[in-house]
């Protein structure tokens, strides 16, 4: 039989914050950490607004690696890895390397390189020019590069399917743990804030005005972000053996493709859907185990009507009163990142037994019949929690995570 796999530390790396504690109290308290972008100029853009980490200070990273070759995307990761393994008490230098691995998800990269590439390139300024643009930017580094720092030379992944990577480093994660092939996976994602996204959302008139307000009758948008998150994944039996804190067990994961268009979802919900349904298939959990759903919820027309048919196609009559939530709402639209901050998310609401809320919620849409719980955090005991995230290309994953058995 394959082992349980638990979450046993969280590192975070957000618009609200990087402590765990503090992060999730602004959270439960609806407060928004989305605002001006302050990184380049938007004077040119119809919008103005993003969710950016504020007073990032790559010195404040510690690593073994040369900071000046590090991007901002991979500084993120690498502090949320140490954030996570501290939170779960564990040393890097105590574990075994070749047991040790890392999964990352991501949508862009490090596009602060190749945004720095184009600027020279375009002044004619290529002298002493050094192979940054080679080593900092292919995805594949950030990984890599966590590894290189903690030292850990176990199974080493980089998932770049969008605004759903996180999750599938997760599933990965999770896979390598349960056939034996590591004892400890780091899974998350990353991304940082860039011009070349922010120009490609505003392009597709995507960005909200002021606020994102998932699954109001009035949305105008989502609101590009940055961040990371990192799990610590273990095998139950490695983390009661060490009494480690278990924030919950992963249970499942189930993927799918519209296969309809490159940014649109498809307009039945049915690919989101689907991925819903496997989840459930491959935990072995009927729709009425599920207590809470963390929706993908950006905040677009488009996108919240699907995932609001896809939500009532997969549970029928509950689809009204089950609580669904978007924390894109408060934290913006974190790409790569932001489905495994959501996975955090879920974990700690099983902990801690409370509900984000989907903040800036005012008026009901008909076409999202949906429990959002609107502006206030509730309280619930969580057994079961399902993370949906949808990327571009039309793909879905969902993650399910539960209560881990005593």
């Amino acid at each position: 039989m394959s082992s349980r796999v638990v979450v046993s530390g969280i590192g975070l790396v957000t618009s609200l914050g990087c402590d765990v504690e503090a992060f999730w109290d602004a959270l439960l308290a609806g407060r928004c950490g989305t605002g001006p972008v302050r990184s380049f100029d938007t004077s040119a853009y119809p919008v103005h607004v993003g969710g950016e980490v504020a007073d990032f200070d790559p010195a404040s990273v510690p690593t073994r690696l040369d900071r000046a070759t590090l991007g901002r995307t991979t500084l993120f990761a690498l502090s949320a890895a140490r954030r996570a393994l501290a939170d779960a008490g564990l040393d890097p230098q105590r574990l075994d390397p070749l047991r040790a691995g890392v999964a990352m998800g991501t949508t862009s990269g490090e596009p602060r390189e190749v945004e720095r590439f184009n600027d020279r390139f375009v002044a004619g300024d290529l002298a002493g020019l050094g192979p940054e643009l080679a080593t900092a930017y292919p995805c594949a580094g950030i990984p890599a590069r966590v590894a290189a720092d903690l030292g850990f030379a176990g199974p080493n992944l980089m998932v770049p399917n969008a605004c759903a990577a996180g999750n599938f480093a997760a599933a990965h994660a999770m896979d390598a743990l349960r056939r034996g092939e590591a004892d400890l996976m780091l899974a998350g994602g990353a991304d940082s804030f860039s011009r070349i996204t922010y120009t490609g959302f505003a392009r597709l008139g995507a960005i909200a005005p002021e606020r994102c307000q998932p699954f109001d009758r009035n949305r105008r948008g989502m609101i590009p972000a940055e961040g990371a998150a990192v799990l610590v994944l273990e095998t139950a039996e490695s983390a009661r053996r060490r009494g480690a804190r278990i924030y919950a067990e992963l249970l499942g994961f189930g993927a799918s493709c519209d296969a309809h268009h490159i940014t649109a979802s498809s307009p039945d919900g049915e690919g989101p859907a689907r991925a819903m349904r496997a989840a459930l298939v491959h935990a072995g959990l009927a729709p009425e185990r599920v207590d809470y759903v963390s929706a993908h919820g950006t905040g677009t027309p488009t996108n919240d009507r699907c995932e609001a048919m896809a939500i009532a196609r997969v549970f029928g009559d509950r689809a009204g009163r089950l609580p669904v939530s978007s924390a894109k709402s408060m934290l913006g639209h974190a790409m790569g990142a932001a489905s495994a901050i959501e996975a955090a998310i879920c974990a700690l609401a099983i902990h801690t037994g409370r509900i984000p809320p989907t903040a800036h919620f005012e008026t009901p849409d008909p076409e999202c019949p949906l429990d959002c719980v609107p502006n206030e955090a509730r309280e619930a005991r969580v057994e079961v929690a399902m993370n949906n995230a949808c990327g571009f290309g039309g793909t879905n994953a969902s993650l399910l995570l539960g209560r881990a058995p005593a």
